[in-house]
């Protein structure tokens, strides 16, 4: 990823969220996209966005793969977790998703309620 200063900083701290981020394609680049890094306290006026666009650091090999498989198959690029390497490098982990069907989602939301109301009776 491509990082400033004071998100490396965050990131070392644990102040990262990616629950929400997915990753996407543009001008064949990959970029995270919704990933909230918190400032960093001890920044001055050189503080980052909390929310912006972050570039994925990836070999154009990589790249070219992930965007064919992207468009070929309609699956999404889900961010699993961030992580420093032995060499105190931050990495990013991905994955490719496919969304749920609508009766996917219709059974999940029938499993939630019948939970709910198992809850309520005992």
């Amino acid at each position: 990823m491509q990082l400033k200063g004071s998100e490396i900083k965050s990131l070392r701290n644990g102040r990262v969220d990616i629950s929400e981020s997915y990753a996407r394609e543009e001008k064949n680049e990959i970029f995270l996209v919704n990933s909230h890094f918190a400032k960093y306290s001890n920044s001055s006026y050189l503080n980052h966005e909390e929310v912006r666009p972050r570039k994925l650091l990836l070999k154009k090999k990589e790249i070219i793969k992930i965007i064919g498989r992207l468009k070929k198959e309609s699956l999404t690029l889900v961010p699993l977790k961030i992580y420093f390497n032995k060499k105190g490098i931050a990495k990013l982990e991905l994955a490719l998703a496919k969304g749920k069907k609508f009766y996917d989602k219709r059974e999940t939301k029938k499993k939630r309620e019948w939970v709910r109301e198992r809850k309520k009776v005992k």
